[in-house]
């Protein structure tokens, strides 16, 4: 019995004592360890070709590889360096909405990429690049307003020693692999971190900008309405920039527009506390209001004497 369990085990560790015995590859996979190494699946060629076309700034023929690219590489870890790579060339070719859209669809499929908060940033800069003259709708300037204070929200603050070390790294694998996209663009926002072009600089640099195109959007509309003698449509106009917009240059004219509005509907009691707000707010602008006032106060007076009613 005992020799029989003995015979056993020797039968089931032969066939290991075999492989080891004989050379390595005979046990390991049929293909050769230094072609497997070495193999590179073609969406990584395509993204490779693709690459090099945005390097010679042929970006319609990159923008053929990459659109393509899209759906092969989905769920692969390709997909954000594609998915960036187009989002990047839209916005060097001036394509905003569709870098925008890009930028988006990277920040939805792949949300823990590293490519994410640069995204974040490229969404706002493309709807700023997008936001047009002040007299035009200003649709995409309240959108990058508001996809500048996500990033703000997102990324409060940004950590110097840390943007130094990922410089000093960066440039190091570069040295390595100088034709690597993803090491130079790192070391580059590594390096914009540093300077005075960072983004959280110029998200908050732009914000402001943003907000005195709007609010000059609306003053504008208040005027065109005085023009048409639509007073109350005005109102409501100058009103919005002095509750939404009074950090800008615009509030205090758009007071005086406020008050002018509501002499000409005769609203003494309104024009009179617009006028008294005016004056709190800008004490050493209350010349401006010094002829409305008297007026103001002259039907305001009337309206309240009970003989100037018979």
């Amino acid at each position: 019995m005992l020799h029989s369990v003995m015979k056993k085990s020797v039968l089931r560790i032969l066939p290991g004592l075999l492989c080891l015995a004989v050379p390595l590859s005979s046990c390991s996979s049929s293909k050769p360890a230094s072609t497997a190494a070495t193999t590179v699946s073609p969406a990584a060629q395509r993204y490779s070709v693709a690459t090099e076309k945005i390097a010679e700034k042929k970006y319609d023929d990159a923008i053929v590889i990459l659109e393509s690219l899209m759906f092969s590489t989905r769920a692969t870890d390709l997909e954000d360096d594609v998915l960036n790579s187009l989002a990047d060339t839209y916005f060097k070719k001036k394509e905003y909405i569709l870098a925008a859209d890009t930028y988006r669809r990277l920040l939805q499929q792949t949300p823990d990429s590293p490519f994410a908060k640069n995204a974040q940033f490229q969404i706002a800069r493309s709807y700023e690049k997008l936001s047009p003259f002040y007299e035009l709708d200003q649709e995409y300037s309240v959108k990058a307003i508001e996809e500048f204070t996500n990033y703000l929200d997102l990324y409060p603050s940004e950590d110097s020693a840390q943007a130094a070390s990922d410089a000093e790294m960066y440039k190091k694998l570069m040295e390595v692999n100088p034709s690597n996209a993803a090491y130079r663009q790192k070391y580059e926002a590594a390096m914009a971190t540093l300077s005075n072009e960072s983004p959280a600089k110029y998200s908050g640099q732009a914000i402001p900008g943003l907000r005195e195109k709007l609010a000059h959007n609306r003053f504008s509309i208040a005027r065109q309405y005085t023009k048409l003698k639509k007073y109350r449509a005005a109102e409501i106009f100058y009103s919005v920039i002095i509750n939404q917009y009074a950090d800008t240059k615009w509030a205090e004219p758009a007071w005086i527009g406020k008050i002018d509005m509501q002499i000409k509907r005769e609203n003494w009691f309104e024009a009179r506390q617009s006028i008294e707000s005016f004056q709190q707010q800008f004490p050493a602008k209350a010349k401006l209001v010094e002829a409305a006032s008297k007026v103001v106060l002259a039907h305001y007076s009337d309206a309240r004497d009970p003989k100037k009613k018979e």
